[in-house]
């Protein structure tokens, strides 16, 4: 158990670390709001304390509560996003104090839980999972927040591998069952539970996300002005909304560039395509003769192992994904080349399946048979039905601590600020 609450301390002082480095800004970008889809970063910083301090301190260790009166600031169900800025939230140092305050605390109870406790909020350290993968969650929501800024000079670039060309546009994943979701992993939430075997006849899925280059052809066929390729919803939308392009894409005479984290640079085309709308992505789909996997036909052909009958924890196997298998844990702040990961591949061949951009599919966002809450109604169940489509796989943004072949992600089919991408599927023909 030593090993366990070894790896909680490090993920834990890892993910604050990251906190702190997307926060090192000035007070005023902190404080201010830089789209009403977002929340000011300050509060997000904060937020993330409130809530390892409500499920660490309170909920697993019974401690009482240290800063009660900022509980309804920072619930996040209390108070959209575009009204944040009018909350009376903790300015920069106070909240920087305040996280620090509720760490030390958190970092007292793992060192004396016992963490094969019956308690499901004890066991082999779920409630440290949990505010571990929600924190960065958070963060991933300030590289989106940073990026909306505008601002030059706050996030890092690193090194990425290069692509390469070349193989099979597309997988085959035959017929038959596979096993769907997990009982296994112990940080999974409820939303990946329980497993159930789902059978799925034979379909085809990209061996890639879409890239630029293809998605720049959809642009110059006229696909955001054919109705026929879109949902009436996903037109109307279009419209109402002038758009032409993915979010961040400006055209300067016959060369497209795009704004990232405060850089104009050309459209790198050998690069997935980002920040897409669900009904983007379908309409590119069916421009181009095909569809948006379903959520099922995801998983299978990320996670599914045909020889062994099991799942597996990453595309490639139970192996850590280093930088040799994914581009994830913000190695580069945007995705790497098409084909950059052949290491990384599926069972099936199917690349860069996790890492890089979130894949849009085609499926809202549900509980598997059997869902039960855990810890609580407003991470999953509250936002279950045909409103939130299913993302899956992560981006380059999300930490490998919040990744997973059985990871669901849902948002708004007209969400684009997101680190968002897809690929495509055909069903078999019979």
């Amino acid at each position: 158990m030593n090993d366990i609450k070894e790896r909680i301390a490090k993920e834990l002082i890892a993910v604050r670390d990251r906190s702190l480095a997307y926060t090192a800004a000035e007070d005023d970008l902190l404080v201010r709001q830089h789209s009403p889809l977002m929340s000011p970063l300050v509060w997000d910083l904060a937020h993330v304390g409130n809530y390892e301090e409500l499920w660490v301190l309170r909920a697993a260790a019974g401690i009482t509560p240290l800063r009660p009166e900022i509980d309804d600031i920072y619930d996040a169900f209390k108070t959209p996003r575009k009204d944040r800025p009018s909350l009376p939230f903790l300015p920069p140092a106070e909240a920087r104090g305040y996280i620090e305050g509720v760490r030390g605390r958190v970092l007292d109870v793992l060192d004396a839980i016992d963490l094969e406790s019956p308690s499901p909020l004890h066991r082999d350290g779920f409630v440290f999972g949990l505010v571990i993968q929600h924190e960065h969650q958070h963060d991933e929501t300030m590289l989106a927040t940073l990026q909306l800024s505008g601002q030059p000079g706050l996030v890092s670039d690193g090194d990425l591998p290069p692509g390469r060309a070349g193989g099979p546009e597309e997988v085959h994943v035959p017929a038959g069952p596979f096993l769907m979701g997990t009982d296994t992993l112990p940080w999974a939430y409820d939303n990946e539970r329980p497993a159930t075997w789902v059978d799925l006849p034979g379909y085809r899925i990209d061996r890639l996300p879409v890239g630029n280059r293809a998605y720049l052809a959809f642009i110059e066929d006229g696909g955001y002005d054919d109705p026929r390729w879109w949902t009436p919803e996903g037109w109307q939308w279009r419209q109402r909304r002038g758009i032409t392009a993915p979010l961040f894409w400006t055209r300067d005479g016959g060369a497209w560039h795009r704004t990232r984290f405060g850089r104009v640079e050309p459209v790198p085309m050998d690069e997935p395509v980002q920040h897409v709308s669900w009904y983007e992505a379908d309409a590119y789909a069916r421009w181009a003769g095909k569809r948006l996997p379903t959520e099922a036909e995801w998983e299978k052909a990320c996670g599914w192992d045909p020889r062994a009958r099991r799942s597996r924890r990453y595309p490639w196997g139970e192996a850590d994904p280093g930088p040799s298998l994914a581009n994830l844990g913000h190695r580069s702040s945007h995705p790497a080349p098409l084909g950059a990961y052949p290491a990384g591949a599926s069972a099936y061949g199917a690349e860069q399946m996790v890492g890089d951009v979130w894949e849009w599919t085609g499926s809202w966002f549900h509980g598997y048979p059997g869902f039960r809450s855990f810890p609580y109604k407003e991470y999953s169940e509250v936002f279950f039905g045909e409103e939130y489509r299913v993302l899956r796989g992560g981006s380059w943004a999300a930490d490998p601590a919040a990744v997973r072949t059985t990871f669901r992600n849902w948002d708004y089919p007209i969400r684009r600020q997101i680190f968002t991408g897809f690929r495509c599927a055909r069903s078999e023909l019979v």
